[in-house]
């Protein structure tokens, strides 16, 4: 008995490990965009890092209860909420690529565009209409490309 459930358990942190090693990467990044962090050697991006450790650990802790679920779309849903939940943390963005944007319009920015989340889907994760998730979007576009002033002294809580 206790040799079977330690085949599982064997089994189980080698699947994770091998979804860690494709997808660590890619979220980091999506994790160092939101938290607008200048990417840089490892632990320069602390709180990316931060966020995305407890995102994986949440994921791990429900590996054996996804069913057949993208482990992939379970961690990047669970780093946005994170995100959204800690946002007011993230005022004060260290000049990464993001920086100019709210917290909201960096969450909605990374999700639909760099994650290619579709509308419906990132706005029933923010708990948002579709034309406001859209609205964000262009909103945060226009400002990347400097059509639009940056959003300094205009926070918005996710």
């Amino acid at each position: 008995m206790r040799e079977r459930q330690a085949g599982r358990q064997r089994r189980r942190a080698q699947e994770f490990e091998a979804f860690v090693a494709g997808a660590a990467g890619r979220l980091l990044h999506a994790a160092t965009l939101l938290t607008a962090e200048p990417a840089r050697p490892s632990a320069a991006n602390e709180r990316a890092q931060r966020l995305l450790t407890a995102a994986l650990a949440r994921t791990y802790a429900d590996w054996d209860r996804l069913h057949g679920e993208d482990p992939y779309d379970r961690t990047r849903q669970d780093l946005a909420a994170r995100f959204a939940r800690e946002a007011w943390r993230h005022h004060h963005p260290r000049g990464g690529l993001l920086a100019g944007l709210t917290p909201q319009e960096r969450l909605v920015l990374v999700l639909r565009l760099h994650e290619g989340v579709p509308e419906e889907q990132t706005a029933a994760l923010l708990g948002l209409p579709a034309d406001r998730i859209r609205a964000i979007c262009n909103r945060s576009v226009a400002t990347m490309r400097g059509t639009r002033g940056p959003t300094v002294g205009r926070e918005a809580a996710p």
